[in-house]
């Protein structure tokens, strides 16, 4: 998909730097997916990763010839229905025919914040989970993001059971 300048699509083993050095820059240390946790995820579901690319972007963070990767959403699929701190390290986890897409990050470099790009991302990811008869998707955030995601239609279920980096999290969950 393309639009003014912007396009999404799926994750490819090439963008594992790319993906990395976003990821870091978008969570600190004890939350983000390390290089491995990336390779990972890529070895088994990249079609569960969707990268938001600026053309007419700058340098870094550069994806195979697509422009500056900007901002990324990635999971897997089960049919658990509650997002597990498991989830994050063990891709064999994923289950293709997954009721539920999980999401475990939501990530746009500092510069592109407040754009409209993680909406326009997670916008796609929902648009693929619902096509493929998915029942809906499933995140964590901290409490400062709930608005956000509830303005995507997004449920708060309350803290959630993760301990993921040691902080609180709210499950969140759009259903279709």
């Amino acid at each position: 998909m393309t639009t003014m300048g912007m396009t999404i699509r799926h994750a490819v083993m090439d963008d594992l730097d790319a993906l990395a050095a976003v990821e870091a820059e978008c969570f600190p240390p004890a939350e983000a997916a390390t290089r491995e946790d990336i390779r990972a995820r890529l070895a088994v579901y990249p079609n569960h990763f969707w990268l938001l690319f600026d053309s007419d972007g700058g340098d870094g963070h550069d994806g195979p010839s697509d422009g500056r990767l900007v901002s990324f959403v990635n999971g897997m699929t089960t049919d658990v229905p509650d997002l597990a701190d498991d989830m994050y390290s063990d891709a064999s986890l994923h289950d293709e025919r997954g009721a539920w897409q999980m999401i475990f990050g939501v990530n746009t470099i500092p510069a592109y914040r407040r754009r409209g790009c993680a909406s326009r991302v997670i916008r796609h990811a929902a648009d693929e989970a619902r096509a493929q008869g998915r029942r809906g998707m499933v995140l964590t955030c901290k409490e400062a993001k709930i608005g956000f995601y509830a303005r995507l239609g997004f449920v708060d279920e309350g803290l959630s059971s993760s301990t993921h980096g040691g902080v609180p999290w709210h499950q969140m969950r759009l259903t279709f």
